[in-house]
């Protein structure tokens, strides 16, 4: 089975105090390779989701450079973005705090 292509990976999250999410730590790809970690704040995440991308949580593997265990897929629904379903507000499940 061949491993799911993603754009990016979500490695931690920091909530503001609304619950919404403020700004994310990922990886994003670049061709056969990835970004050093890079900050995305809420809006840019909603945009890129929007557009299209493709973002999943998870690590990096360590000494394995461009390697990484993805666990969850990032979903947009509405407004809110998730890793599962039936939530009111923005929510990535196993995610450590930035």
């Amino acid at each position: 089975m061949a491993k799911a292509k993603f754009d990016g990976l979500i490695e931690a999250v920091r909530y503001a105090p609304d619950g919404n999410i403020e700004l994310v730590r990922a990886y994003e790809r670049r061709g056969a390779t990835f970004s050093d970690h890079i900050l995305i704040d809420r809006a840019n995440l909603v945009a890129r989701l929007k557009k299209g991308e493709k973002f999943v949580t998870g690590s990096r593997k360590e000494f394995l450079g461009s390697t990484f265990e993805s666990t969850k897929s990032v979903y947009l629904n509405g407004n809110i973005i998730t890793t599962g379903s039936n939530t009111k507000r923005d929510q990535l499940e196993e995610v450590p705090l930035l």
